[in-house]
């Protein structure tokens, strides 16, 4: 459902994308060019503006910040975004940041310090594709869900592109919503989406159940989100797995 006027998403990123992205409809990667067409592409697509802040702002402003007794850094995260972020139409510049922010969050270095040996450096870039696109999934204040893309289904969206189990596909989805459990890699993740503006939720509850993420604004309706996500996920996850290639 498309009730905005698009015209095609076009991004080039400084890593080639998986081919196999093809398989999904609107979707047309061609090395580090990825083209979408909103109409076939989303499943919802109500809003075309995002609030953003330009990456090298961040890694100067916020992620060597730590927090203080005065000031936690969801505090520190929302005030940055006060200050820094600015509103923008083209869904490419959101695929770019994003792209940097899962750099970041999900750069190899972690593979030799966080105890994980069944994760792989291709998982982590798997991650760093599926939570770029990700980043045009919105939430509106009042809680609403405007966007919606097949990647919201995390494990259905990768296991369709990358040919992954349903167990490889939900290990996946614990390291992306976890951020591996760790409170240092959390505060990291808060501090690193505030290029998208705002934090990372999810609606999974204790184990990862095809409820997806978004990063949504501080403030955002959580009850309204969680009752919208719940209404609406097992048509859209139904025709997500339906491109799964058989002989995969």
């Amino acid at each position: 459902m498309t009730t905005v006027d698009t015209a095609t998403i076009a991004v080039e990123l400084p890593e080639a994308f998986d081919p196999r992205w093809n398989r999904l409809p609107g979707i047309t990667v061609d090395g580090t060019k990825i083209t979408l067409d909103p109409e076939k592409y989303f499943f919802r697509f109500e809003a075309n503006s995002w609030l953003v802040i330009d990456w090298q702002t961040v890694k100067d402003g916020l992620l060597n910040m730590d927090e203080t007794e005065e000031s936690a850094v969801e505090q520190m995260a929302l005030d940055f975004i006060r200050a820094h972020s600015h509103s923008t139409n083209n869904a490419g510049e959101v695929l770019a940041i994003a792209y940097q922010v899962y750099s970041y969050l999900f750069r190899d270095e972690h593979l030799t310090t966080l105890g994980l040996p069944e994760v792989t450096a291709e998982h982590l870039k798997m991650l760093r594709e599926a939570a770029t696109l990700m980043a045009l999934n919105k939430v509106e204040l009042d809680g609403h869900i405007s966007n919606v893309g097949p990647c919201w289904f995390f494990p259905s969206a990768t296991g369709v592109v990358f040919d992954l189990s349903e167990e490889d596909g939900r290990m996946l989805d614990e390291v992306y919503h976890g951020g591996w459990f760790n409170e240092h890699r959390r505060i990291e993740g808060i501090r690193a989406h505030t290029a998208l503006g705002g934090r990372l939720v999810h609606g999974c509850q204790s184990v990862p159940d095809q409820s997806g993420g978004v990063v949504a604004p501080y403030g955002a309706s959580m009850s309204r989100f969680r009752k919208e996500l719940s209404d609406m996920k097992a048509e859209w996850i139904d025709q997500v797995n339906s491109y799964r290639v058989a002989s995969a």
